[in-house]
């Protein structure tokens, strides 16, 4: 099969690859539809398949619909300055998972505030349980999974199949997760407990 994108196909790959590394994320339809003046979403369908078919680039079900370019990922990564971490849905049972199945967004972030940004997802905070730690709904959280737990860390936990951000209490050679308000009780597993990152960091928007 020829991989050479047309010409056209070739535009809309170099312009979904300067959206990419600007933004961290893919363009939507829309945007890449009034970049090139085209008057309805087929115009760039059209191409975007074509580069799909050549394997120039990967579709998702990630609202956005298509995942980073390898070319993106590896400038992002080798980048000095920022990490692009994966923004997650949920965190599903056996850990982070990077697959694009789970991964809303992907934001860049300076890599002095993430030590190992190849370990390290988001999650947005929803729920008002870890205000008294200057936790609040809508936050991002970024949680490292390389991370040790230890007893008083906050961190991200799947408990009975739930995800939850919680203070890890570890007492009596038995563990149990704390809110921070007293409002919420504090939880304690039926049958699992396991731990899927240490939260690390955190971004607010105002």
């Amino acid at each position: 099969m020829d991989t050479t994108p047309t010409k056209k196909q070739k535009a809309v790959l170099e312009f979904i690859e300067e959206y990419q590394m600007s933004y961290g994320k893919s363009p939507t339809l829309r945007e890449m539809r009034e970049h090139f003046g085209v008057a309805s979403d087929n115009g760039i369908l059209k191409h975007v398949r074509g580069l799909e078919v050549r394997g120039l680039l990967m579709k998702d079900d990630t609202p956005r619909g298509i995942q980073l370019l390898a070319s993106v990922r590896e400038k992002l990564d080798a980048g000095a300055e920022t990490a692009s971490v994966p923004l997650l849905g949920t965190v599903p049972a056996g850990g982070p998972s990077h697959s694009e199945e789970y991964v809303l967004d992907r934001i860049n972030v300076d890599k002095q505030f993430i030590p190992s940004p190849e370990h390290t997802f988001m999650l947005r905070v929803t729920g008002e349980s870890m205000i008294n730690a200057g936790i609040y709904e809508g936050d991002l959280v970024m949680a490292d999974t390389h991370k040790k737990p230890k007893s008083h860390d906050i961190v991200v936990a799947l408990i009975d199949g739930e995800n939850t951000i919680k203070r890890l209490v570890q007492k009596d050679g038995k563990a149990y997760l704390q809110a921070e308000n007293p409002e919420y009780s504090d939880l304690y597993p039926v049958n699992e407990l396991q731990m899927q990152g240490v939260v690390v960091g955190l971004i607010r928007q105002y």
